[in-house]
């Protein structure tokens, strides 16, 4: 009502500066005006607004406040009086601005994401980290791009002398050549968080915090107009706003005020290639919907405006051929410290937030896998269904593998649901490319490669690989990579687990799915699979083979697992006399073990074995937490040696320390101890010769030694105890409950 009342006013004020002749005839022509779908303001109410303020309380009676405004700037300039037109204009497109700066609010500033609740939005600003952004310098005529997509999701990697570090709110400031840019390509994989960035920019724009220099800033999800078939430049701006009339020839008046943001250019598929002289100048000009868009990118039509386009880069080739002067920026994802920033942002309670990132700080594979910021949130989400659940992450079996299931399940929806069939197949050549690069140490695959493989699939390969453009010009080969080294590991594990698609037995250039050779390689000269072998225990995991069959539609064989169970419980084997009793001496057995979290399978694997014996190494968190989940599943476990190991509590970076709980500062051998205390535990022999102990490790061993029933040997060798923590171990000898015969 406001709005209306305002509007009026201003009419009003126009029609008070007309003189008697002229008001007379503003009468007689508005008399004669038909609008489309609605009426004429009746004779005798025309004949009884003898004054301006009786006429625009008329007008405001019989029409929407928008087409009394153009009914009036239309028969103003009718009439000649160009100035009150223009007045009228000038508070239309102010009242335009405003209400599509309240547009903008409600469609950017909140947002819902996959796993938010029914009618729970969150706000941009609340969840928004900076991205590590990496701009290109301009681009020369020509085609000859540098390549893009090169830095596979590291975050942390140097830029070359090239490249300038910018963030969202950046990527419009000048050069080191005092060059502003005009049009900014910003390039990224999946998940990447492009769209998160540009709905930053629009929050940060309407906020007035952003590229002030840009009167309005049109956001077009190519999505939205991929089945437009014509539209002008004007259309595309109406669309932005659900306001039925735009002035569009208003505000495309001022060119150099304008920003167009086209995000998801790839969902277009166009081959940009159309003649000169197709091309359109007037931004009111309806085309097909690719000409007008290469009216833009060429700078036919509205040279002077700004564009950011935000892409995959599958369509960086043919963007490429059609702009000049662009730069180009790569998101590289999460830098450490904006990994540990997503965090607290996500869980918004500092305890989760510390504990969650101390979980995945703790885990080397999924930090570094959490510079991708959709597999941060994956993390995030997951980890916070486990607080949930149980309050600490001590025990948490949310590994690696279901981390990457989860993000491969994210991917898929990302493709929807049709024709799952090929999608299938797709994954089964994906993982086959994946496991042939593993075995060659490839991580750069050729165009020839993909297309042999048939994985040249526009609508899904983009969601797996990286297309970087070939810095030696369009005439070349692309070459491809996945979205992280890890991910390529992860979908190498996949090759040997998943059962064939028929269509693919039989197939003579297939890398033989042999469990068995990828093992035997690992245990002999090929550590670098350690990773890939990760993967195989985690993916034949019950709860993994019940997932990717129901929602990745993926079957796992069950023979792997019988095929894993044989090498595990021979493996060790081989290490130990055959007088000596058998001893697990790898830490890495715990760790596969912990990935599958499964207690009967741990079990299994572990019942021929009665010891531990691991020298000189600095357990990690997640190391101790792999050796105490095995522990716990040991009934018969009688010898744990664990000779020059050290026990890292936690991240060693001072700002963490500083933000610890009081249930963080337990002694590092908490979770062995606690551990060894399980019920049913036959541990005979405790051996912890130079771990560097402390006097509250000698707490920990005092409450094992009063209460384990079977415990009769206890080595520590170690000089750093101090008298509080001799006087410690003699209360736990003293327990009734204690039965060590030799403390040494």
């Amino acid at each position: 009502m406001a709005e209306e009342e305002r509007a009026l006013a201003v009419l009003l004020r126009a029609l008070q500066g007309l003189a008697p002749k002229d008001f007379q005839e503003f009468k007689t022509k508005l008399s004669d005006v038909h609008v489309e779908g609605g009426w004429n303001v009746p004779k005798e109410s025309l004949v009884k607004a003898a004054h301006p303020c009786a006429l625009a309380h008329c007008m405001g009676k019989n029409y929407s406040e928008d087409a009394a405004m153009d009914i009036a700037i239309g028969l103003f300039e009718e009439m000649n009086q160009r100035d009150l037109a223009e007045k009228l204009l000038d508070e239309k497109v102010k009242e335009y601005k405003r209400k599509y700066r309240e547009h903008v609010v409600r469609e950017f500033l909140r947002y819902k994401e996959v796993n938010s609740c029914l009618g729970e939005n969150l706000s941009i600003s609340s969840r928004y980290t900076d991205l590590t952004i990496a701009r290109k310098p301009r681009s020369k005529r020509g085609g000859e791009h540098e390549a893009v997509g090169a830095s596979r999701g590291c975050a942390d990697a140097g830029n070359g002398p090239a490249t300038v570090t910018v963030t969202a709110q950046t990527l419009f400031k000048p050069d080191r050549d005092g060059q502003t840019p005009q049009v900014v390509v910003l390039v990224g994989a999946p998940g990447m968080g492009k769209t998160m960035t540009v709905r930053k920019v629009m929050v940060e724009w309407v906020e007035g915090t952003l590229y002030t220099q840009f009167d309005y800033v049109f956001c077009i999800d190519c999505k939205d107009i991929a089945f437009t078939k014509e539209a002008s430049v004007a259309d595309l701006v109406s669309k932005c706003c659900p306001h039925r009339r735009t002035p569009s020839g208003k505000i495309l008046d001022d060119q150099k005020k304008i920003l167009f943001i086209f995000d998801g250019f790839e969902a277009l598929g166009f081959s940009l290639v159309r003649p000169e002289v197709e091309l359109s100048s007037d931004p009111r000009e309806v085309k097909p919907l690719e000409t007008t868009l290469m009216s833009l990118l060429k700078k036919t039509v509205l040279p002077e405006s700004s564009l950011l386009i935000t892409t995959r880069p599958t369509a960086l080739q043919s963007l490429g051929q059609c702009l000049e002067g662009e730069y180009y920026a790569e998101i590289l994802g999460f830098s450490a410290a904006m990994r540990e920033e997503y965090f607290h942002r996500y869980f918004e309670n500092d305890n989760k937030a510390d504990m969650a990132f101390r979980f995945a700080r703790g885990n080397e594979i999924l930090y570094s896998l959490c510079v991708i910021p959709v597999m941060s949130w994956t993390v995030c989400t997951i980890l916070e269904q486990e607080l949930y659940k149980k309050k600490n992450l001590v025990e948490c079996s949310k590994a690696t593998t279901w981390m990457s299931v989860f993000y491969l399940s994210w991917l898929m929806k990302c493709r929807g649901r049709d024709n799952p069939q090929g999608l299938q197949r797709f994954l089964h050549k994906l993982c086959s490319l994946a496991a042939d690069g593993i075995w060659k140490h490839k991580v750069l695959f050729e165009e020839k490669e993909i297309k042999d493989r048939g994985l040249d699939q526009p609508d899904l390969l983009p969601l797996f690989l990286n297309e970087e453009i070939s810095k030696k010009g369009v005439d070349h080969e692309n070459i491809y990579s996945f979205t992280h080294l890890h991910l390529q590991e992860f979908f190498a594990a996949m090759f040997y687990v998943l059962e064939d698609d028929e269509e693919m037995v039989g197939d003579s250039g297939a890398l033989a799915k042999d469990v068995n050779m990828l093992l035997e390689s690992y245990s002999k000269s090929r550590k670098d699979l350690n990773l890939t072998v990760q993967f195989l225990f985690g993916l034949i995991s019950q709860k993994s083979i019940e997932y990717a069959d129901k929602i990745i539609g993926c079957r796992i064989s069950p023979q792997a697992r019988e095929d894993m169970l044989r090498w595990l419980q021979g493996r060790h084997r081989s290490i130990s006399r055959p007088s000596q009793a058998l001893k697990v001496s790898e830490l890495d057995t715990f760790h596969f073990l912990f990935e599958m979290n499964e207690k009967s399978f741990a079990q299994s694997a572990l019942g021929h074995f009665t010891g531990i014996d691991l020298q000189d190494i600095e357990l990690t968190l997640y190391d101790q937490m792999a050796l105490s989940f095995c522990i716990r599943q040991w009934a018969g476990l009688g010898c744990v040696t664990l000779r020059g190991c050290s026990f890292l509590q936690q991240d060693p970076r001072k700002e963490l320390a500083a933000s610890r709980r009081q249930e963080d500062l337990r002694s590092p051998i908490h979770l062995l101890c606690q551990a060894l205390r399980h019920p049913g535990s036959g541990l005979r022999a405790l051996r912890l010769q130079w771990c560097g102990l402390s006097e509250s490790c000698c707490a920990e061993l005092a409450a094992l030694l009063a209460e384990h029933p079977s415990l009769a040997r206890l080595e520590l060798g170690d000089g750093t105890l101090g008298n509080g923590g001799v006087r410690l171990l003699c209360e736990g000898l003293q327990q009734p409950a204690c039965r060590l015969r030799t403390l040494q």
